[in-house]
């Protein structure tokens, strides 16, 4: 059996799992920062950085413990080298290197893009599920920084056919929930706001880019904007309108839910079409789905519905940052003999293709 310890600090999730295999999860552990952050309305990078040191080895040894193992039963360290945040990064990387020297274990540097694809691998502790992705695939990689369609002909083998313009998904859901006074994170905040919504209330538009598998949500977010500003009112706070603290902050008179649910809507739309696309275009066998929006529940479901092949994507706990996939693309590294040097530094802008 061989066992991975992956690390994964690349923005502000402190996260350490053990993988059997590539397969099977024998721990995984994350310490969110999110309530930490979301006084900012979104992630203070030297506090980050920060609170990865304070965390880092209690996460790691957690792991270790939770996956009843001692370090002689590991076969390598895999760790998040980019892309992410310079000082969040430098926490795992270099804890990852002193850990892996001192054991005399190999150091595998990973792609934190890479690590959300491979998620798909793994087996799903207390369902029964044991996903085997099949070769060509097509991978939607769908993220607050990051959203690319990728085209897999084997392990290791990317081929990038389009990816944001300008804001990726997650990042316009986060801008969107903060024009809707929704808290951040504002991805699962406007996905449980427009639950009791009408997505077709607002006519939001679709930037096609006809012709190609690029995607663009900056004229969507403008759109909002346009229709927060038709209600004339700001944002306002609990405290500002005299209402109970626990009541949660709105523009007045906007009808958040329905303008969650359309907005909602008009994302998910896009992506599932162009990935619709992609895969009738290349023939691919599945689609994977990857990267924390793909844990809304109406991408996962409209992609089922749509795409035309089946469609594999991690339970939400896993599609948010975590370490598992870390370590799977660890155990194919170290089978296929591609080892980091002790060089191995941090790459904030690193690319998959």
């Amino acid at each position: 059996m061989t066992n991975i310890l992956g690390i994964e600090t690349s923005c502000d999730e402190t996260a350490a799992a053990v993988v059997a295999d590539g397969r099977t999860i024998r721990s995984n552990v994350v310490a969110s920062q999110v309530d930490l952050h979301a006084q900012y309305g979104g992630v203070f990078p030297e506090m980050a950085s920060r609170q990865h040191i304070l965390n880092i080895m209690p996460v790691i040894q957690q792991a270790m413990d939770d996956a009843h193992l001692s370090w002689d039963d590991l076969a390598a360290i895999a760790v998040t080298y980019g892309p992410g945040l310079p000082g969040s990064l430098l926490v795992g990387v270099n804890t990852a290197k002193g850990l892996a020297y001192g054991r005399g274990l190999p150091l595998i540097g990973v792609n934190h893009i890479e690590a959300h694809v491979y998620t798909n691998w793994l087996e799903i502790p207390g369902s029964g599920q044991h996903p085997t992705p099949e070769f060509p695939l097509l991978c939607l990689i769908v993220s607050g920084g990051h959203t690319e369609l990728i085209l897999m002909r084997g392990h290791g083998q990317y081929e990038r056919l389009g990816g944001t313009i300008d804001d990726a998904a997650g990042e316009a859901f986060d801008k969107v929930g903060r024009l809707l006074g929704l808290p951040y994170p504002g991805g699962p905040a406007i996905e449980q706001a427009a639950k009791l919504g009408n997505p077709t209330a607002f006519d939001l538009p679709r930037a096609w880019l006809k012709d190609s598998y690029d995607f663009s949500f900056s004229g969507l977010k403008t759109a909002v904007l346009r229709v927060v500003q038709k209600y004339g009112d700001e944002i306002t706070s609990p405290a500002e309108r005299a209402v109970p603290a626990e009541a949660p902050p709105l523009v007045r008179n906007l009808p958040v839910s329905d303008l969650a649910a359309s907005f909602q809507a008009a994302v998910v739309d896009v992506l599932t079409e162009k990935t619709r696309q992609a895969a009738e275009a290349y023939g691919v066998k599945q689609v994977l789905l990857a990267g924390g929006v793909a844990a809304n529940r109406t991408l996962r479901q409209t992609m089922v519905e749509r795409v035309g092949v089946p469609v594999l994507c991690p339970p939400p706990y896993l599609s948010t940052d975590n370490a598992t996939g870390v370590a799977v693309v660890g155990y194919h590294r170290l089978r296929a003999g591609q080892i980091s040097g002790w060089d191995l530094d941090v790459e904030p802008n690193l690319r998959l293709v």
